[in-house]
């Protein structure tokens, strides 16, 4: 069975929606992670509804929305707590210090651990925040803004055919 007008019409939705974000992830030069990987998103037209959800790494929401930093407000919803780094926090800091090739090193020119600068990179984050990005709401609401004329369009189609489905079914048990 083909798939119906309203489903195609939420697929190309949803396929534009995350290939414009992950564009934006590129441009932000954030395409090397998980994030840009995790982005992924389900559409389902049923009779007399849709399902749309977009899925992503957890902190995606405060990669696109922000956090407001304990020093610096970043005009989030979202903000850090007082205290110190988390414990997920740093050993997120850590694979980010290792992908980096941030090796700090002593006097004498030996590497030392990497916990002093992840300590100090996660300090600057609690009191600097996080800048908003938008990288997924704004395609988002652009791709959202173009959906309603296209679901009516679509809706009528599917209407129609639904409809010379039902004529052709009575016809049909008619004749016999």
């Amino acid at each position: 069975m083909q798939k119906d007008e309203v489903q195609k019409v939420l697929d190309r939705f949803r396929d534009n929606v995350i290939e414009v974000a992950k564009k934006n992830l590129v441009k932000l030069k954030k395409a090397d992670g998980k994030l840009f990987k995790s982005l992924k998103g389900k559409v389902k037209a049923m009779p007399n509804s849709i399902s749309i959800e977009f899925m992503m790494e957890d902190y995606g929401i405060y990669q696109d929305a922000g956090v407001n930093g304990l020093k610096q407000r970043r005009g989030s919803k979202y903000s850090f707590r007082k205290g110190h780094p988390n414990k997920k926090m740093l050993k997120s800091l850590d694979v980010w210090v290792r992908r980096k090739g941030l090796a700090p090193r002593d006097s004498s020119g030996k590497f030392v651990k990497r916990s002093s600068i992840k300590f100090a990179i996660a300090r600057s984050i609690f009191n600097k925040g996080i800048k908003r990005s938008l990288f997924f709401t704004k395609p988002f609401e652009a791709a959202y803004k173009k959906l309603p004329e296209e679901l009516v369009e679509a809706y009528g189609l599917d209407a129609v055919k639904l409809f010379n489905q039902q004529i052709d079914e009575i016809l049909k048990d008619g004749n016999n």
